[in-house]
């Protein structure tokens, strides 16, 4: 994912909500969510070239992100992919605390990544650029390709985006899948400098990114409700005509 933003018990009907674009280059194929073959419990995305994901869900309830930190003069080309980061942990029968902890010890073999894991009983953070892991407390949160809740335009304009829709009783998936579309980019003035150049920050200051080769591949919602009931919305555009098709599941985490 390159744009995540989390409501964590801030809704009674719903203790967590995840609503993310993952951007990505064009060429490199993908598999839109399902859940795997070779890991039937496991509901994700795939990454058909390392095989990872950048985001998905377990039956029993695990769920693991991540996002690049962006850092284009620290690229080791020969690094692990950040998607197995996610796809272990969605994979072992591990707590969530000690594949963190494991993870924290070989941080520095990976290029600049955001990991966030857990499970209905809590999230936690960990970046290779941060200062550790940090359990996540009840709140809104924010996250692009810098640490949690870098104040980037897109992050601001999507963390009050959300603050604004997720309090209702019955969850406006499309709404905030809508939301997510958004295109605007964000004054010169309040650009980050990640190194890119400024055409570059511009294109990638958009919640929603289009450009001849790289841009947002698809938008997602999960949603835990309060009953214990997971659903995963993704809506999968095409990346020449940006149509889209969604595709919705929903189970009850295993006991």
């Amino acid at each position: 994912m390159c744009l995540i933003f989390l409501s964590l018990r801030q809704n009674p009907q719903y203790p967590l909500v995840i609503v993310a674009n993952r951007d990505e280059f064009y060429a490199r194929h993908t598999a839109p969510a399902d859940f795997w073959q070779d890991s039937p419990h496991v509901l994700a995305g795939r990454d058909l070239e390392a095989g990872g994901t950048w985001m998905g869900v377990a039956k029993s309830g695990r769920l693991a992100l991540v996002t690049n930190y962006r850092d284009p003069n620290h690229i080791n080309p020969h690094a692990p992919s950040r998607g197995h980061l996610v796809a272990d942990f969605l994979q072992q029968p591990v707590t969530p605390d000690q594949y963190v902890a494991a993870v924290e010890k070989k941080k520095s073999l990976y290029n600049g990544f955001n990991l966030i894991v857990g499970d209905a009983n809590g999230l936690s953070y960990l970046s290779n650029y941060g200062r550790g892991t940090e359990r996540l407390s009840p709140g809104f949160y924010g996250l692009s390709n810098h640490l949690l809740d870098t104040p980037w335009p897109k992050v601001q304009r999507g963390k009050t985006v959300l603050q604004e829709r997720v309090l209702h009783e019955v969850m406006p998936t499309q709404q905030l899948l809508d939301a997510m579309a958004d295109e605007a980019v964000a004054s010169d003035a309040d650009l980050p400098d990640t190194g890119i150049g400024l055409e570059r920050e511009r294109a990638l200051s958009a919640m929603f990114i289009k450009t001849p080769n790289y841009g947002t591949r698809c938008s997602t919602v999960v949603t835990l409700d309060r009953h214990r009931v997971l659903t995963f919305t993704e809506r999968v555009f095409d990346v020449r005509t940006f149509a889209y098709e969604t595709r919705t599941f929903s189970f009850s985490i295993e006991s």
